[in-house]
């Protein structure tokens, strides 16, 4: 007998992803509606967090 393991019944799966560095959402929408594999698809979009400031850095360095 073959089972999904301990995970939540799903039909939908993370094909993929890309990391791009752009100036603003809005250029990341138009990069990612460009270079998606999914035709119909929906694609997400998503910020990721950037570096802390350099003042942050020295603090938690030192």
């Amino acid at each position: 007998m073959a089972t999904d393991g301990p995970f939540a019944e799903s039909r939908e799966s993370l094909a993929g992803f890309w990391v791009v560095d752009v100036e603003n959402e809005a250029r990341a929408v138009e990069i990612a509606a460009r270079i998606s594999q999914a035709a119909d698809g929906p694609i997400e979009v998503r910020q990721c967090m950037d570096a802390p400031p350099d003042d942050v850095l020295e603090q938690i360095s030192t």
